[in-house]
């Protein structure tokens, strides 16, 4: 019923809400262990929250996908928690707290080893480095 109440809301050619009706998509496909699906409409979602500047809802966003990492049995939860970092350490940067948004981020972005290609990681390197300046 969600997938086909979402699929009639895209075609009205509306983007308000969507990234929280995907949120809501992505925990159902997740509980029925449709796990593809589920990180497919949180990446949906996440992209979403980013282009329509629609950040009301990123906290519930956010904790949705924390909630389908604990179902999968893959947890990505390292890319999670990376991005959850970036939010994090944006969040503190626009408060004038670059400091604290830096040593925030450090740590997490210093796990990584490889997949320094992957849009994730360029973003937190760029974070980063911005914080660095």
């Amino acid at each position: 019923m969600i997938t086909s109440g979402v699929t009639g809301f895209r075609s009205t050619g509306s983007t308000l809400f969507r990234p929280f009706f995907l949120s809501h998509l992505a925990k159902a496909n997740a509980e029925i262990e449709h796990l593809h699906d589920a990180w497919r409409c949180i990446d949906e979602a996440i992209t979403g929250l980013e282009t329509a500047k629609e950040r009301w809802c990123e906290a519930e966003v956010n904790r949705i996908a924390g909630e389908v990492a604990l179902l999968s049995p893959e947890q990505h939860a390292k890319s999670w928690e990376l991005r959850a970092a970036m939010s994090m350490a944006r969040l503190l940067r626009d408060q004038g707290k670059r400091e604290q948004a830096r040593d925030l981020l450090a740590p997490v972005y210093g796990w990584f080893t490889e997949g320094f290609d992957t849009l994730d990681l360029k973003e937190a390197k760029a974070l980063f480095g911005e914080l660095h300046a």
